[in-house]
């Protein structure tokens, strides 16, 4: 466990570090590579963000742990969402934010990540999201 001196930041740390740690193992990459398993996971999220309203993306932020809430509001234009994406511009936006060559599918990442993600995020806010976004995106949504 993280040790910060403050018993919340060391829960989101420790959170933290579990999504990143179940991203990594569903990609079947080591610890080493952390900074990828960031990088896929900030590039999730923001594309997210963006295709999502305002009063939805805020929603959807307030049940991510706090670190993650972070990472997914960094850089955040309120004022130009949401981008309307369809399945393929999402798996673009994806891609174009990452700083690595995929072995895979933008698709596989995106399941991966968000899959590493549900478990923070009540079904029925899921579900709102997945209501909000067109439904060739909502179909690679767990």
């Amino acid at each position: 466990m993280a040790e910060t001196g403050y018993a919340p930041l060391n829960r989101t740390v420790d959170k933290t570090n579990r999504v990143l740690r179940e991203i990594e193992e569903a990609h079947g990459w080591t610890s080493e590579r952390r900074n990828q398993s960031y990088a896929a996971l900030r590039a999730v999220l923001h594309a997210l963000r963006d295709r999502l309203t305002v009063d939805e993306s805020a929603q959807l932020a307030a049940q991510l742990p706090l670190l993650i809430r972070g990472v997914y509001y960094d850089g955040w234009r309120p004022s130009t969402v949401p981008v309307k994406a369809h399945r393929k511009e999402f798996l673009d936006r994806v891609s174009c934010e990452l700083a690595f060559e995929l072995q895979e599918s933008e698709e596989d990442l995106v399941k991966k990540v968000l899959h590493a993600l549900r478990k923070h995020i009540s079904d029925g806010e899921w579900e709102d999201v997945k209501s909000t976004v067109p439904k060739d995106l909502a179909s690679i949504l767990p």
